[in-house]
């Protein structure tokens, strides 16, 4: 059979004859005992079916294992060559749309565990899996991984026995029954949405949409109308949960901004600018006196890239 091809039909719970902490051998095993039914995947399932089960293999720098709680890394934009990133996750991916299915009917995931991790390119479970048992998708959100790239994730809470997990509304609007396929696109588009509060005019006004770190100013017309655009340092949204604040609020042009989003631009305590995979000096950051940055969001802001490794 090959590694790629899913025989078996969508099944969600604990099969029969199976514990909360059986080991087994390998992805073979796992398949003829009706665990994990995608041989030599992570993820099973579909934006159609749902995932039925995923197998954690350690192959995203962004996931947290835990015993009750994982904050668990979707699939696509990953060389499986290198086993490194090279583009943006999305949402309507077959494994990421079916996890959101999951959440929005209540369906279980099963969860696997790999074992003794070991290689560095392509990672194995050397030691074999376990069954960790039922987990509900709790919550997700896309943000900016390590690695640069947007990544979608996924909070999954471990069931405990006998519970059934509730159905929780994608859609934005709650009280509206909507086809699934619209769900996603709401989810896609909600995150794409571009925020114009009060706060980032103010922002963008106090430094007539110069750059704060290239000091750059983007003449888009004859009348000499300049774009820029709002960086939060302590990224807004899930799961960083960033305040709509002036003092959190950075006036960057769309070059900065990509490399400020994604940590190849960042702020010391003192607000001069380094280079966020080399950590040198590049230059002070413009400030007006009256613009106050806390210092706990820049903080928050190079927290997020700790330990980021330079190949």
């Amino acid at each position: 059979m090959a590694k790629s091809k899913v025989s078996k039909s969508v099944s969600f719970g604990t099969p029969p004859g199976v514990l909360v902490g059986d080991w087994f051998k390998g992805h073979r095993e796992l398949y003829d005992r009706g665990v994990h039914r995608a041989y030599g995947q992570g993820i099973s399932g579909t934006a159609r079916d749902g995932v039925d089960s995923i197998v954690l293999s350690g192959g995203y720098v962004d996931d947290v294992y835990g015993d009750e709680e994982i904050t668990y890394t979707g699939e696509g934009g990953r060389d499986r060559m290198t086993g490194h990133l090279f583009d943006d996750q999305t949402m309507d991916s077959p494994g990421n749309a079916g996890l959101l299915l999951d959440e929005a009917l209540g369906h279980p995931v099963r969860v696997i565990r790999g074992l003794n991790i070991k290689g560095g390119k392509r990672r194995r479970a050397t030691g074999g899996y376990e069954y960790c048992g039922l987990f509900r998708v709790a919550d997700h959100w896309m943000t900016v991984g390590k690695e640069g790239f947007r990544v979608c994730q996924f909070k999954l809470v471990k069931l405990v026995p006998g519970e059934v997990p509730k159905p929780k509304p994608v859609s934005p609007n709650d009280d509206q029954d909507t086809d699934f396929e619209n769900q996603v696109r709401r989810t896609v588009e909600r995150e794409r949405r571009v925020r114009d509060s009060a706060v980032v005019r103010e922002v963008k006004e106090l430094y007539k949409d110069t750059c704060q770190i290239c000091r750059k100013r983007l003449v888009v017309s004859p009348a000499g109308e300049a774009y820029s655009e709002a960086a939060h340092i302590q990224a807004m949204g899930k799961p960083h949960n960033g305040p709509d604040k002036v003092w959190n609020v950075l006036c960057l042009c769309p070059n900065c901004h990509a490399l400020f989003d994604r940590g190849a631009l960042q702020l010391t305590d003192d607000l001069n600018v380094i280079d966020g995979l080399t950590q040198k000096f590049m230059r002070a950051l413009h400030r007006a006196e009256t613009h106050a940055i806390k210092v706990e969001c820049v903080r928050l802001h190079r927290a997020r890239w700790a330990g980021r490794l330079v190949e």
